[in-house]
């Protein structure tokens, strides 16, 4: 990557400009992070206008999933040589054409191509946003401050979505949870245009095979997970979706060694700790997708809530995450890493297993104490697990440290929402072949049924990513809890790292 003269390099951000730019960035944080969750709350309306089937339901949520995650990195590389401002610009534009057409579909097929070009335009868009911002505010408290509102979007973005979500379904139509992004991104549009300065382009190649070969790979792989849930593990279209798959990445992985310029540097992975982080946030986030995929429908179709009272009853998961990934920040000079998301994962993994037990009568209160536990639990484990994605990473390899970090939690929650329908179909099919009758009872019983299978295949993530880093993430010898104002300088220094602009030492966590 080329060094930019001083003179190419921008000025940071200042007054109402600088207001300005903040408000343009954070605004496609919360799009493209809600919507992710805003269709959850309305699959039940979707499902009944288009035709699909319980399992094919959930690529609704992983058409976006895997097109954000698969082409996150090759967007990255998109702002690097062709300029950020010109990226961003272009990645709203899609996203924004994307939402007005899912809005306007009539079948599953159109919607599903629809969430896809919305994910792609999320991949150009949301790495630019935030190499932007960091290129536009001072280094020390003005940007500090600035990434704090940052994290504090990307944290809360998806309960915005599910409440979003419910008010849109309610009040209007399933449409709109669509539809809502078009005033927003024009609106967007027009002031990033004239806010927004150009960065520095620099020379280099894209690596489309390797994004081309990422892609669909995980997406073959998916796709074999949804039809064994359908259809059964060995009809044709099963097998040979997942031997496409395993050959797809087997590809990935020898054009990324050969590429002169690859999206997924492998060197990344010769770190123990940083390795451990990204397979353990897969994990993570591959049992927690199946949460608000199931949990969305039991409020629904088993406790009758409206779309609206649904998103409302998950707002107590995100302030219980919120708080305790502000509390997990500030032990980050007294607590190590390790421990902290030991604690995490535990409690994750416990109020998983307890939302299992769900039955045809239980209430909201069931429900409460899991979504509460599990708050908690990511809450604590979120920053030292992100420190540690990002630990010891070469200059050079920033970006693409960063944007993996967001690939392993896209791809994590499309792989993990495939398997967790394949497990969720098995059993409820058998739960109506044990009733005999169909009727709305045997149905919804069925439902819950195999919701609670998915909910205890979920719990079994969570206990791999806790024996993952158990066993695997390792403090070096003679390190200790460093003091508190040391653990906010580093903290800095990894939020620039976020940006690519700063490279942080290897840190004890």
């Amino acid at each position: 990557m080329s060094i930019p003269t001083p003179s190419a390099v921008q000025a940071p951000a200042r007054g109402s400009h600088r207001t300005l730019v903040l408000a343009v960035i954070l605004v496609c944080q919360l799009m493209v992070t809600l919507d992710a969750t805003i269709v959850n709350v309305a699959l039940p309306r979707i499902q009944a206008a288009l035709g699909f089937s319980t399992t094919s339901l959930s690529w609704v949520i992983n058409a976006y999933a895997l097109a954000f995650g698969g082409l996150l990195l090759l967007g990255a590389r998109a702002g690097d040589l062709l300029g950020r401002r010109r990226t961003f610009l272009a990645g709203i534009a899609v996203f924004t054409l994307a939402s007005f057409a899912g809005g306007l579909a009539t079948t599953a097929w159109w919607l599903l191509a629809a969430r896809a070009v919305q994910g792609a335009g999320a991949a150009l868009a949301a790495p630019s946003a935030l190499a932007l911002l960091t290129t536009l505010f001072a280094e020390g408290r003005d940007r500090l401050r600035a990434l704090s509102y940052y994290t504090a979007v990307s944290i809360g973005g998806a309960a915005v979505g599910l409440v979003a979500g419910g008010l849109l379904t309610e009040w209007a139509s399933w449409r709109w949870v669509m539809f809502v992004n078009v005033p927003i991104g024009v609106a967007l549009l027009v002031v990033a245009a004239r806010v927004l300065p150009e960065t520095p382009r620099h020379t280099g190649r894209f690596d489309l095979a390797g994004a081309a070969t990422s892609t669909a790979g995980m997406a073959a792989l998916v796709y074999g997970f949804v039809q064994a849930a359908t259809l059964g593990w060995g009809t044709t279209q099963t097998v040979a979706a997942f031997v496409a798959g395993g050959v797809l990445l087997a590809t990935f992985v020898l054009v990324e060694r050969r590429a002169p310029s690859p999206i997924t540097p492998l060197r990344l992975f010769t770190s123990r700790n940083r390795s451990t982080a990204y397979l353990a946030r897969l994990l993570l986030v591959a049992g927690m997708f199946g949460m608000f995929f199931f949990l969305t429908q039991f409020l629904q179709d088993v406790l009758g809530y409206s779309p609206l009272v649904t998103g409302l009853g998950f707002l107590p998961l995100t302030i219980a995450l919120f708080a305790a990934s502000q509390t997990s920040a500030r032990l980050a000079g007294r607590v190590s890493g390790r421990t902290l998301m030991l604690v995490g994962f535990t409690l994750s993994g416990l109020g998983m297993a307890w939302v299992s037990r769900l039955t045809l009568g239980s209430g909201y209160l069931a429900v409460l104490g899991p979504l509460l536990l599990v708050g908690v639990g990511n809450g604590t484990a979120f920053v030292p697990l992100t420190a540690l994605s990002l630990s010891g990473v070469e200059h050079r390899d920033a970006g693409a440290a960063s944007g993996l970090v967001n690939v392993t939690q896209q791809v994590g929650g499309a792989l993990g929402l495939a398997v967790l329908v394949t497990v969720f179909g098995t059993a409820s099919r058998g739960s109506l072949a044990h009733a005999g009758a169909v009727t709305p009872a045997t149905v919804r019983a069925a439902f819950v049924h195999g919701a609670d299978r998915a909910f205890q295949a979920s719990a079994l993530f969570l206990l791999a990513t806790l024996v993952l880093v158990a066993v695997s993430v390792r403090t070096p010898t003679g390190a200790r809890p460093r003091a508190a104002d040391t653990a906010i300088d580093d903290l800095d220094l990894e939020l620039e790292l976020l940006g690519g602009d700063a490279v942080t030492d290897p840190v004890a966590e």
